[in-house]
């Protein structure tokens, strides 16, 4: 019930509107998060792209200059292609962007057209086309049309995460068949024509922060396209795990290969909103935070740096291409000997870490203040999850926004998903769902910090309130000389457990020992939680001697001023001492009084004094009207609480907890 109340608490948090709760199993999680993994595009970033530049052989349009892009348009989108002719390059180029896409355009009641796609960076491209001249009007499964023209759509292989590419078989209106492929870099540079250019420019738009897309095109005849036909169909006939790879060799062979390179695009992509400032709070809140991203390393780089995950200034050890175990050594010795360095390592060379010595690389790396891996696969991703968890004995909080962030949100200890423009599979696969990063900082360091730390508490007062009740039993028993009598029967088992002691208790959920603006001003709060665990070992040992103690007391002093002849006398003052002592611990534990927690209080307490008329069989009610009974509860109360408020005091005086000095 406490979890279902932090669970509701979050979700009612105005702070956070439109965040959903999947999970209400392990919102006190939240508090003890050591290492936080975040995508980057669409979790730090907006995911709202921009095409920014586009770079063609040694010519790079950006800003005014795409006036030039236009005007080579208005003389004819389609012709053949003249690698001699910038005019001819700079419109097949374009045209390749249009038609190379998995873009559905819709139209408005108002006339104009939006576009969907799963890719926010193919919006970005074809918003841009359509925005110099060529217009995606419709498209279906089998054409698509530009402007005016209809363009049959012979072949699409779609984009994936392991290929990092999506090609596009089209047949123009007056016939001629060309095959568009675009992609990452890296995969791109094996499939076009040798070239000077094209990784200059690709490290030039990452510095910029621009997420870089190349664009290939290849001229097919006939003949050529229906031998291609031929052997694809019959690759896809193939049973078993044979048949991706026969389709993708026949691809490769005769259509991903010695392609005309034509240009480079740079989408940019706008930090989200106070990305830094969230980055900062979890950091000095003791969080280690990694961004694995499948972007390029200068790309990473960059948006590392401005979202400030680097501080500038701050040495960024770059581990790329690694192919040796020496090297791999030496960049760890590096690693260790530079503690405060942050670490910027590709996919490459993480596979090769993880492959050979991923015990070495995760403990050194976790002592990092930042990590950055880029070319990151979604395996990769789940992996590292894997890998810090088990190798670090840690907790893992992974977000995302997208499809391939769903891998290292299911291993992680709490996964959290941004609902974003990639769709909702990371938000759906996740624990916690969000709107914006910057929503984070208020789940962990707020409501994490909360839930742990009065599901620790609650946990106790349980194990408290079980424990008592059986240690005046033993007490009794012994007394008794272990006869087999039961002290507490009927409806006084039933209503300690339920009505006398519940609400009370189940209130310590709603105390706080400080406010909201305390604990995002010391975020230091947080870490101190975490290293001074507040449900561990010495707290349940503590927890248990004071039980045993105050049973103790309890049975033994009544069997002293009262005796066990008289049984409804013994049970008046032991029960009635047994009742107020719980209300009374509860009030010595809570740091700021709400109303929830006042009205438990009082409401128990009315409950437990209305009741007594109805405990005749059990309770000798005339006894209640002496003095004797009053005054022997009292002692009982006093030499139970006492010694448990006065300890607690000092201990506060000589060494106080952080929040009772902020309190202060």
């Amino acid at each position: 019930m406490a979890k279902v109340v932090h669970s509701r608490n979050i979700e009612r948090d105005p702070g956070m509107h439109g965040t959903v709760v999947r999970t209400t199993n392990i919102p006190e999680e939240l508090g003890r998060i050591e290492f936080l993994l975040t995508d980057k595009t669409g979790t730090l970033t907006q995911n709202d792209m921009e095409l920014k530049r586009l770079q063609i052989e040694t010519m790079g349009f950006s800003g005014d200059s795409m006036d030039y892009v236009q005007a080579c348009l208005s003389e004819g989108a389609e012709g053949d292609y003249d690698p001699t002719d910038t005019k001819s390059i700079v419109r097949n180029t374009v045209l390749a962007l249009a038609l190379c896409q998995n873009v559905t355009p819709t139209t408005n009641l108002d006339g104009t057209i939006s576009y969907q796609a799963a890719s926010p960076d193919e919006i970005a491209i074809v918003r841009w086309t359509s925005s110099i001249g060529l217009v995606l009007n419709h498209r279906d499964r089998h054409s698509m049309t530009l402007n005016d023209r209809v363009y049959s759509i012979l072949q699409i292989f779609p984009f994936k995460s392991e290929n990092k590419r999506m090609g596009i078989v089209i047949k123009s209106p007056e016939g001629r068949i060309c095959f568009y492929l675009k992609g990452a870099d890296v995969v791109m540079q094996k499939i076009v024509k040798p070239n000077v250019w094209l990784e200059e420019e690709c490290g030039n738009m990452a510095r910029e922060g621009l997420r870089t897309l190349v664009i290939a095109r290849k001229q097919l005849t006939e003949s050529d396209y229906a031998s291609f036909l031929k052997e694809y169909n019959e690759a896809s006939l193939i049973l078993g795990d044979r048949r991706e790879g026969a389709m993708s060799e026949v691809v490769g062979r005769y259509l991903e290969c010695d392609m005309d390179l034509l240009g480079l695009t740079g989408v940019e992509d706008k930090l989200q909103k106070d990305v830094r400032v969230t980055l900062e709070l979890l950091r000095n809140a003791g969080i280690n935070i990694w961004m694995l991203t499948g972007d390029k390393v200068e790309t990473a780089r960059c948006i590392a740096v401005s979202s400030r995950l680097v501080s500038r200034g701050q040495y960024i050890h770059t581990v790329t291409r690694l192919s040796s175990r020496e090297d791999a050594y030496n960049h760890l010795n590096v690693m260790k000997e530079s503690p405060n360095c942050a670490l910027l390592v590709d996919g490459e060379s993480l596979d090769y870490f993880l492959e050979f010595m991923k015990e070495d690389f995760i403990l050194t790396a976790s002592g990092l203040p930042a990590v950055v891996a880029c070319r990151c696969t979604p395996t990769q991703k789940a992996e590292i999850t894997k890998l810090i968890r088990h190798v670090c004995q840690a907790r893992v909080c992974c977000i995302g926004d997208g499809g391939n962030d769903v891998n290292m949100i299911q291993v992680a200890n709490v996964g959290v998903g941004i609902m974003g423009k990639e769709g909702q599979q990371a938000s759906l696969a996740a624990d916690f769902s969000i709107h914006e990063f910057s929503q984070l900082s208020r789940l962990l360091v707020w409501h994490g910090r909360i839930s742990y730390k009065q599901t620790s508490k609650l946990a106790l007062f349980i194990i408290h309130r079980g424990l008592i009740i059986s240690v005046c039993q033993a007490v009794y028993s012994v007394i008794s000389k272990f006869e087999p009598i039961a002290l507490f029967q009927g409806m006084l088992l039933v209503g300690y457990s339920t009505i006398y002691t519940m609400l009370p208790v189940f209130s310590i959920v709603y105390d706080r020992d400080v406010n909201e603006k305390l604990a995002f001003l010391f975020p230091e709060l947080y870490k101190e939680m975490r290293e001074n665990l507040s449900f561990s070992l010495s707290k349940f040992l503590t927890c248990a001697a004071v039980s045993v103690y105050q049973g103790i007391v309890i049975q033994l002093f009544t069997y002293l001023l009262i005796g066990f002849a008289d049984e409804g006398k013994m049970l008046s003052v032991s029960f009635t001492c047994l009742i107020l002592n719980e209300l009374i611990m509860v009030a010595l534990q809570i740091n700021r009084w709400d109303t929830t927690i006042i009205m438990a209080e009082l409401l128990t307490l009315l409950m437990y004094i209305l009741s007594i008329p109805f405990l005749a069989d059990y309770y000798d009610l005339s006894f209640l009207l002496e003095a004797k009974f009053y005054w022997s509860s009292f002692i009982i109360l006093f030499t139970s609480l006492m010694p448990v408020w006065t300890i607690k005091t000092i201990t506060q005086r000589l060494k106080p907890p952080s929040y009772a000095k902020l309190q202060r």
